[in-house]
């Protein structure tokens, strides 16, 4: 009884190209990068909203700011929960904001950087393997497509 089944496809080898998960290290280095952002983001959001026009932007501000701020320190605890230690630096995105002359030019280059953030995130995430990271990473991704819509949607008003 060993009969051979005729096929009508070759096997597919779809699953062996797949993207290998993040080793640990690159892992936490990727974590690192992206808190030394936030962090940035969060000091350099916090001294937008202190010279703010309006109760509305600084209002808007704020409340991005406070989300810079808490993934910085999502990213950081899953750092040393890896094993890694958290890298504590502020960005350069902190000293590029305040150069910016207007809050118009401000928001465009806020948008550019939580793009990169959004993008970063959507290019990592099929690696990664760890279901909690996995998770926070996605609120994270999600909540920056948010506020770059909100971003953008206050500067069409102003």
């Amino acid at each position: 009884m060993d009969e051979q089944i005729e096929c009508a496809s070759p096997p597919c080898y779809a699953a062996d190209l797949a993207d290998p998960p993040l080793p640990q290290q690159e892992l936490i280095d990727l974590l690192n990068e992206l808190a030394t952002g936030e962090r940035a983001g969060a000091q350099g959001l916090i001294e937008m909203a202190k010279n703010a026009a309006s109760d509305e932007s600084r209002t808007l501000l704020r409340e991005i700011a406070a989300d810079e701020a808490r993934y910085c320190a999502m990213l950081s605890h899953h750092v040393e929960r890896l094993g890694g230690t958290p890298d504590r630096t502020v960005g350069v995105f902190a000293d590029k904001l305040a150069r910016r002359e207007s809050l118009p030019d401000k928001l465009t280059l806020l948008d550019k950087g939580q793009s990169v953030v959004v993008r970063m995130l959507e290019e990592t995430l099929p690696r990664i393997t760890d279901d909690k990271l996995k998770e926070d990473l996605i609120e994270m991704r999600d909540v920056h497509v948010v506020n770059i819509d909100r971003c953008r949607e206050f500067s069409l008003q102003i």
